[in-house]
């Protein structure tokens, strides 16, 4: 981003064209990445309701006849606890550097808590838009409820919505523009994200394996493509157990199989997925293993 910034003088504006980069942030499990899937209407991000999903910066680039948005879904900001944990967290706090406006979302049907405030307190007040997720959960009393507690925030600006259903969106979306200033198109027209094919594999593997194991490896998967020859398409797992290994497997191989399977359902037909999954004690923990995942 900071060489883009940088450049910015030097790129041609088209009249009456706006542009800037947008910033999710929030605790984890609030819903940034469903927000910015429902702002493209199709899947930019994977999504689970595990904590910690979103591990790198993913930017979302919309696009229209005079305008550029970059959104940039970051990180939930949380108490580390491993290495992993606070380098998600130095990805989140990096993103609000040179960015135009803030989107802090928080949800409707939880209090906020000590972890909403922890967050808020390093956000520029004059360009933070508070999002209030997941109206959809909770009646219209406990949204003005949430609404007034978050006014001790001071922002300028409150939207409540819902990411998974698309109400209020619209709204927000529209809101966002009428914030943003005369800029060029960093991108190109029809560019919708700026991470590579092999980390958008890797990232769906994931999802899918954070669907099938549930709760039993919250934190601990780690993927990325490590051969690519289409349509053969390697992609390493990376787990901290023998007894993980043995779960993301699965009986006879099924776990794996069916993650092959929905990976693929995404992907051009032909596609062929090898998963190969390794042990590594401990790997949140390791600076080369987070160096070798991109984390």
């Amino acid at each position: 981003m900071d060489d883009i910034t940088e450049s910015h003088s030097t790129i041609k504006v088209p009249d009456g064209h706006i542009s800037g980069f947008v910033s999710l942030v929030g605790r984890p499990n609030v819903g940034k990445s469903t927000l910015l899937n429902a702002f493209f209407e199709k899947k930019i991000a994977i999504v689970s309701d595990k904590p910690q999903t979103t591990r790198t910066e993913i930017r979302g680039v919309l696009t229209g006849p005079k305008f550029q948005i970059v959104f940039c879904d970051t990180p939930g900001i949380h108490k580390p606890r491993t290495l992993l944990g606070t380098r998600l967290n130095d990805t989140a706090r990096f993103t609000l550097k040179e960015i135009d406006l803030v989107l802090f979302v928080v949800e409707a049907d939880s209090s906020i808590g000590k972890g909403d405030r922890f967050i808020a307190e390093s956000l520029p007040v004059e360009k933070t838009i508070l999002v209030l997720n997941k109206i959809d959960k909770v009646k219209s009393g406990r949204i003005l409820t949430q609404l007034n507690e978050a006014a001790e925030f001071s922002f300028a600006e409150y939207f409540p919505i819902s990411a998974s259903t698309g109400e209020g969106v619209s709204e927000l979306l529209g809101h966002i523009k009428t914030k943003l200033l005369p800029g060029p198109r960093y991108f190109p027209e029809n560019m919708e994200t700026d991470f590579s094919e092999s980390f958008w594999v890797a990232e769906l593997v994931r999802e899918q394996l954070l669907s099938e194991v549930r709760e039993e490896l919250p934190h601990s998967i780690a993927t990325r493509v490590t051969e690519w020859d289409w349509p053969r398409i390697r992609c390493e797992i990376l787990v901290e157990r023998n007894s993980q290994k043995g779960i993301v497997i699965g009986h006879k191989g099924e776990v794996l199989k069916k993650v092959g399977t929905e990976v693929r359902k995404q992907l051009e037909d032909g596609a062929f997925i090898e998963l190969v999954v390794k042990v590594e004690k401990d790997w949140q923990k390791h600076p080369r293993s987070l160096d070798r995942f991109g984390y």
